[in-house]
């Protein structure tokens, strides 16, 4: 799976015109750090993401996620499904202010089966942090991840989680860094051993010791960095650890190149972050570099009337696309909110923004700004951040916004889905509520849904087994549908392109394998990928796409 390249500029090559600029509102989207965080499932993320925001004065206290019942309920985990079973499902939002910056993270699900929910995410987000797991390294799903920033030109911090456990050398972290993603690793600290000896690690800019506490989540917090060649160190390490440290910052300066903050916003290099995020250790020191290195929101290609043009945050017109829509955030209310990227201009509550390829005209008169499942009306907002325009089915995942109408930004991709299964809804008298809901959900993003020409039960696909439950969970909860899933009799599904009359006389020769998805576009659903082979052969003007774009 890939995303397409393109969709956003690589940093630092095109410069905002100024010329269109207002000046008014440079300060404040200058100030704004917008990233995601990737990583494998169970590298620790949903910690990390916790402890950022504690870390950012956001959150009085993490919520653990190993913790046990009402205990376990994290900020960034707020769907049921979610809290039981304490993986992350849905991509969210988290806004806080931090050292006169202000943070948008973007938490996104861990688990594969939910991957294209990152994937859209990513396509909001200015950075990435990528957090490894110190004993496991670069794992599937992070190097899956990883591909997609480097075609959208993230550039990607590394934080090397779980350092208090048992670790791989951090040379050979590295290395693996250097090998498999092609990236220049700069360590900007470096550990003091790792697992039952790991012991803090040294700030490699300031020539800082910092210490690490061996202590419970609950307690105050570590000691405060001392000089490393201070008498102070050796109440932290014997002779032999504070030897070994000091051998291995100056071997690792001397074989990695030094951090370029250019370098990095270009996408050629990774500053590399240690720590243990359970025990809060380095999590602020992660927090500074990002407010120092991750960049303000940048130039931004776009469509206007058919040419590529430029939008700058400081812009004066308003716009911004949609990379998500959730719905049920309220369980009181059925509400959908569309989540839009602001890409330009200064937001105001109650401003009226044109949907481009619709040109329906929206008053924005509730926006949210969100904290996880908490949010506040937004009475600004500026490029980079991203605000909940609740609707009810007007916005659709992919849509440019702006206060002209005439802006249509890079579309976002859907993939075609590895598993296909009929679903069938228990109570024959509410065929009708289950086609809206499953609507919905295919609206959200959370699952494919194809309407086959002949028959009638709606084909649903999705990347995983997990996505069903969640699926079958959510119509129980939130629509009161008790569903049941069987296989259905394909295997692949496929997107038709080329000239509409080889795709019509196609789709006429096989009627009983066509199906529309919920753009009312033709999908052929295969047996089998060789039958796709095949059928590709025979009619060579037909393409057969595994991805598409929203028109």
């Amino acid at each position: 799976m890939h995303a397409r390249a393109g969709a956003f500029t690589p940093r630092g090559k095109i410069r905002p015109d100024h010329n269109h600029m207002s000046t008014e509102n440079t300060g404040e989207w200058a100030r704004r750090r917008t990233f995601a965080i990737i990583s494998h499932p169970d590298a620790g993320k949903t910690t990390l993401t916790e402890n950022l925001l504690l870390a950012g004065g956001a959150i009085r206290a993490a919520g653990q996620v190993r913790a046990r019942g009402e205990n376990r309920r994290t900020r960034s985990d707020w769907m049921k499904i979610e809290r039981e079973r304490g993986i992350s499902v849905s991509a969210s939002v988290m806004t806080f202010d931090h050292e006169g910056l202000m943070f948008n993270l973007l938490d996104t699900p861990g688990h594969e089966d939910f991957s294209e929910d990152t994937y859209r995410t990513l396509t909001a987000a200015d950075a990435a942090v990528m957090v490894l797991d110190a004993a496991k390294g670069i794992e599937p799903q992070t190097l899956k991840l990883f591909e997609v920033c480097r075609l959208r030109d993230i550039p990607i911090v590394t934080f090397i989680n779980k350092m208090d456990r048992e670790a791989q050398d951090p040379f050979e972290l590295l290395d693996e860094i250097s090998t498999k993603l092609a990236l220049d690793p700069a360590p900007l600290y470096w550990p003091a051993g790792s697992g039952g000896r790991f012991k803090g690690m040294v700030d490699l800019r300031r020539n800082r010791f910092l210490p690490f506490a061996k202590k419970t989540a609950d307690d105050d917090g570590h000691p405060d960095p001392i000089a490393f060649k201070s008498n102070a160190v050796v109440s932290y390490l014997d002779p032999d650890e504070q030897a070994e440290v000091e051998e291995g910052s100056m071997l690792v300066q001397e074989a990695s190149k030094p951090f370029d903050p250019q370098s990095f916003l270009e996408g050629h290099m990774t500053p590399v972050f240690f720590g243990s995020a359970l025990r809060k250790f380095g999590v602020a020191e992660l927090l500074e570099g990002l407010g120092a290195y991750a960049p303000p929101p940048t130039t931004v290609p776009a469509l206007r009337n058919g040419e590529t043009i430029h939008v700058a945050p400081g812009d004066r017109e308003v716009s911004g696309f949609v990379f998500k829509i959730q719905a049920n955030m309220d369980p009181n209310h059925r509400d959908r909110v569309a989540f839009l990227r602001l890409t330009s201009g200064r937001f105001t509550r109650g401003m009226k923004l044109k949907v481009q390829n619709t040109g329906r005209q929206l008053s924005v008169n509730s926006p949210i700004m969100f904290f996880a499942s908490d949010r506040e009306l937004a009475e600004e907002a500026f490029a980079g951040d991203v605000i909940g325009i609740p609707n009810h089915g007007v916005l659709r995942v992919g849509d440019s916004l702006s206060e002209t109408g005439t802006l249509r930004f890079a579309g976002l991709p859907n993939f075609a889905p590895e598993i296909l299964q009929r679903v069938r809804v228990k109570d024959p008298l509410k065929a009708k509520h289950l086609k809206k809901a499953l609507e919905g959900l295919a609206e959200e993003g959370v699952t494919q849904l194809f309407r086959p020409n002949i028959g009638a039960d709606f084909i649903v696909g999705a990347v995983g087994q997990l996505q069903f439950e969640v699926m079958a969970d959510r119509l129980a909860n939130e629509y009161q549908l008790e569903v049941a899933f069987e296989p259905a009799p394909y295997a692949e599904a496929r997107w038709l392109g080329g000239e509409k009359v080889d795709v019509e006389d196609f789709a006429g020769k096989h009627r009983g394998a066509m199906a529309s998805d919920i753009d009312e576009q033709p999908v052929f659903l295969a047996k089998s990928t060789w039958e796709i082979g095949y059928v590709a052969e025979r009619y060579p003007k037909v393409r057969f796409e595994r991805s598409k774009e929203r028109a």
